[in-house]
């Protein structure tokens, strides 16, 4: 069975930011990688879960 991808809204309701905000992260390059489809950003689960573990702060960022 194929992966289903995250919209946009999916992805804010899981970080719990604005769906604002995650159009920011897309102009700037700083959310996780998604894809184009059509006008419709779409996220693979496997990379929205590898740009969570690489927001950890580590002891001296904090």
């Amino acid at each position: 069975m194929p992966e289903k991808h995250l919209t946009v809204d999916d992805l804010a309701k899981r970080v719990g930011v604005p769906v604002a905000t995650i159009y920011q992260w897309n102009s700037r390059g700083d959310g996780p990688r998604f894809m184009k489809i059509g006008r419709h950003a779409r996220y693979k689960l496997a990379d929205v879960v590898a740009w969570e573990n690489a927001c950890y702060a580590d002891a001296g960022d904090r």
